[in-house]
């Protein structure tokens, strides 16, 4: 095969991996991305009738103007916040966890079982039982496609992400059928959990956030000063370098994604116990998908984590308040922040990744 033809056979574009940047560098583009995405924004609320510098600052005072306000940012932090820690362990590991929503809300379903059924034991061993049992139904989701990962080899994106989908009509099914609540008129629903079911609060927020900051904690520890970590992350490099080094691959797929889906499942149970006391098929509610994104933007390290899930929820906060305030669509406060996590998500494509176009002497 000739020269010429070869370089007609290359692509026009290609991406290709790029030499780690400087801190400097990075630092600038993200900058950039964020100028970029707040020009877009504007551009589009110019382009529906708004002022973009009152809705700007209407999404940042929105989500802080009063202690009420303050309180609703930390709720919808919580979740975003200890999804993505339980995702993380999994993408450490190069596992394409996808299935955080269905591991969510089976954790959630395992606990709710003991808030309805058992809500006359003692509060703190009610609760602490609804935990471990948030856990274990959210481990054991994560437990399935990582058995079959482990044995089978098979595609663990498609396996989580079709368990989402069981999981949420275990759900209806439940509300429909052995845990419907007598007392519903009209549509279905399970019974709202008593007092005793129900999380505490600290400071006018559920304990959730107490547990998310622990859980940064212990998750930051578990990935850099454990032997566990470290044989994540060379799973996640090779599995081939992990056999060589004497690793049990298998067992530490089993066991890390028995942590990451028990995260989520504790999730599910702060979500069911501590903000819709009850447990409703909105209990995951987006938020696992939404967790791969924060997991990757904070590149898997729980601190970052801790201050994107923050931001994510200020955003989301504010973007209600911005729509209420000035009667905007809520798909238009959807599109909003749909261009502002473009430009963000696209920086962090260019920081590792480059385009090289094929050029008249050839691709370079």
């Amino acid at each position: 095969m000739s020269e010429r033809t070869l370089k007609a056979s290359e692509p026009f574009v290609r991406t290709v991996k790029r030499v780690e940047r400087s801190k400097s560098g990075i630092f600038k583009l993200r900058i950039l991305a964020l100028v970029l995405a707040l020009v877009a924004g504007g551009l589009f609320l110019m382009f529906i009738g708004f002022n973009p510098i009152k809705l700007y600052s209407t999404i940042i005072s929105g989500a802080f103007r009063s202690e009420m306000a303050i309180q609703a940012t930390i709720k919808i932090m919580i979740p975003l916040l200890m999804a993505s820690l339980g995702v993380t362990l999994a993408f450490k590991m190069r596992f394409w966890n996808v299935g955080a929503e269905g591991q969510i809300i089976m954790g959630a379903i395992f606990s709710s079982y003991f808030a309805l059924f058992h809500n006359d034991w003692p509060h703190l061993l009610l609760l602490a039982v609804m935990f471990l049992a948030g856990f274990l139904g959210g481990g054991l989701w994560g437990l399935i496609p990582a058995f079959f990962k482990a044995k089978f080899n098979t595609n663990e994106t498609l396996f989580t992400l079709m368990l989402n989908y069981i999981a949420l009509h275990t759900i209806s099914f439940l509300r429909d059928g052995p845990w419907k609540d007598p007392e519903s008129s009209g549509f279905p629903k399970i019974a709202r959990f008593v007092s005793n079911a129900q999380l505490n609060k600290v400071f006018g927020v559920q304990i959730g956030w107490i547990i998310g900051l622990i859980l940064v904690v212990i998750v930051l520890i578990y990935l850099k000063y454990t032997k566990q970590g470290y044989e994540i992350s060379v799973v996640g490099e090779s599995h081939a370098t992990a056999k060589y080094a004497g690793m049990n691959v298998q067992r530490i797929i089993l066991r890390t994604m028995l942590l990451s889906g028990g995260i989520a499942g504790i999730t599910g149970m702060v979500q069911s116990s501590g903000s819709d006391m009850t447990l409703a098929a909105s209990v995951a509610g987006g938020v696992g998908f939404t967790a791969i994104i924060i997991a990757w933007l904070a590149d898997l390290n729980p601190v970052s984590i801790l201050v994107i899930s923050f931001l994510f929820s200020v955003l989301e906060k504010g973007s209600s308040v911005m729509q209420s305030t000035y009667g905007l669509s809520a798909y238009s406060a959807d599109v909003l922040q749909g261009i502002i996590l473009f430009f963000v998500l696209g920086c962090e494509f260019f920081i590792r990744y480059k385009f090289i176009f094929r050029g008249k002497g050839g691709g370079r």
